[in-house]
């Protein structure tokens, strides 16, 4: 999806991509000549800060940070909250987006429902964006086009399947929720999202799934990557239910930047916009 002004300006091969939310954002610039990234940062709303307005957030964030002033041939804007969901194109019909997520979100006559088409894969992700986010941003940064944070997710995720026709589990961490991503040899078996609070909350639902799918905790493979880290509790008690746990392989992303491992798990979604 596309917003767009009258501003027009020459070609200087830079892109920008921000990763939106209600509790910060971060955004990276790329050189799209090398397709490298040339900067990136991360900023985080504090529990005083959200008693403001989320534009106002962003005004004050963005004045900060002068990366956000330059000029770019493209922008991107990644909308980040787990108000989507994933609809085969045979199955699809704009006039009734929002029927398709009524089932797994709490969804209202006053929201705006959109679509990111993944034609590669056969199907749209249908979602929720933040508009008061998007009209702030065309004021501030101009022309710009919109996806959902999980269409990019999934279709890197199946990408990366290609050739393999074991079945395998990829979790994405954030902060107050997760999504479990199934693929085989470029099929997606099943995306859903799942709000946590403690690691049981978390193993529960991986179980549960692989139960679903007939998937053996003693084969499969489990892949992790996003907020997750080897130190914390949600590691460990995956390694313990589960044989074969890991974090995604990141070393072909890691080579067009100079961000650590960690780094590039974390923001697999952004670097690759």
């Amino acid at each position: 999806m596309s917003l767009h002004n009258t501003n027009i300006t020459s070609k200087n091969y830079k892109k920008l991509s921000i990763q939106v939310s209600l509790n910060g954002f971060s955004f990276c610039c790329f050189d799209t000549l090398n397709n490298t990234i040339t900067a990136f940062n991360e900023v985080v709303f504090d529990t005083q800060q959200k008693q403001n307005k989320i534009e106002e957030l962003y005004a004050d964030a963005f004045k900060k940070h002068p990366e956000l002033k330059e000029t770019y041939d493209d922008i991107l804007v990644i909308h980040s909250n787990n108000l989507s969901t994933f609809v085969p194109a045979a199955l699809f019909d704009e006039d009734y987006l929002g029927s398709y997520l009524q089932y797994t979100t709490k969804v209202f006559d006053t929201d705006f429902f959109t679509y990111d088409t993944i034609s590669n894969y056969e199907m749209h992700s249908v979602y929720i964006p933040y508009i008061n986010i998007n009209n702030f941003l065309i004021d501030t940064v101009g022309s710009f086009d919109y996806k959902h944070v999980n269409s990019i997710l999934v279709e890197k995720i199946l990408e990366a399947s290609k050739n393999n026709d074991d079945k395998k589990m990829i979790v994405n961490f954030n902060p107050d929720h997760f999504e479990i991503i199934v693929v085989q040899n470029q099929k997606l078996l099943l995306f859903n999202s799942f709000e946590y609070e403690k690691p049981e909350d978390f193993i529960y639902y991986v179980l549960f799934t692989a139960e679903q799918l007939n998937l053996n905790p003693e084969i499969f493979h489990l892949e992790l990557l996003g907020t997750i880290t080897e130190n914390d509790p949600f590691f460990e008690i995956a390694y313990k239910y589960i044989r074969n746990v890991s974090f995604l392989d990141v070393r072909a992303l890691q080579e067009k930047n100079h961000y650590t491992t960690a780094q590039n798990q974390k923001h697999y979604i952004l670097f690759q916009s």
